[in-house]
């Protein structure tokens, strides 16, 4: 069945969240004088890494809501029983130098570009709507998707199917019609593939691992236009560079 649409993941796909995130979080602890106070760089990096992670579980879980996600990891972060003003008002300190911080990957923009004339493109996201909406907007991309689809609307989450098959039928596909490109392997290429879709792993890390049956893995968005040429009819090799 020939593929209609591509389906893509932002967050380290598209938009370097982890760069950016990096960037942002060490210029808002150097401006609240707080790096000494959590070890330095890389200690300080890693206590956010966790806090991000166990509280976006929570939220993924539905457990809490986007917002209070965000006070969670603040809470977590600086390990102080905050109000929720106090918390929304340091979250909001980081915001600002983290938005400063955003940046595509340079493959990004020429890949968009690349599989415009041949398919449709819409984003799934496991962030907040109004998040994604507004880091499109920024980033100068959003014209490239006719949707955006993330799990606070959706009311499911990657790598659940139902997140993939809302996506879908919101576009008025088959999951057979469509392919969906993401950096993780486990939430992004797997719940992909079992959802029904073409599977398109974005190993940028450059792991060199073999992909699980039904998963296509590549290590750059330069790799997609002639991965995807014979099954969406591209007519020229890939000149992204």
């Amino acid at each position: 069945m020939p593929l209609r649409a591509a389906l893509w993941d932002l967050d380290d796909t598209l938009f370097d969240y982890t760069g950016s995130d990096r960037a942002g979080v060490l210029r808002h602890l150097r401006t609240e004088g707080l790096l000494a106070t959590y070890g330095g760089e890389e200690a300080a990096l890693e206590r956010w890494r966790a806090a991000m992670e166990t509280e976006f579980a929570r939220f993924l879980a539905g457990e809490v809501g986007y917002l209070d996600h965000r006070r969670g990891r603040t809470r977590r972060f600086l390990g102080a029983p905050l109000s929720d003003t106090e918390a929304d008002a340091w979250f909001g300190r980081y915001l600002a130098h983290y938005q400063a911080s955003w940046t595509l990957f340079p493959d990004s923009a020429p890949a968009l570009a690349a599989l415009a004339p041949f398919v449709r493109q819409a984003v799934l996201s496991n962030a907040a709507t109004a998040n994604q909406e507004r880091k499109l907007a920024a980033l100068g991309i959003r014209t490239h998707f006719e949707a955006v689809f993330c799990a606070d609307e959706l009311g499911h989450a990657k790598p659940a199917a139902e997140a993939f098959n809302a996506a879908c039928q919101a576009l008025g596909l088959t999951p057979g019609e469509v392919v969906h490109i993401g950096d993780k392997l486990d939430i992004d290429a797997l719940g992909a593939r079992d959802a029904g879709l073409t599977a398109v792993w974005l190993d940028r890390a450059g792991t060199g691992e073999e992909p699980p049956t039904g998963v296509h893995r590549i290590a750059s968005l330069a790799e997609l236009p002639e991965l995807l040429r014979g099954v969406i009819g591209f007519g020229a090799p890939s000149t992204i560079r």
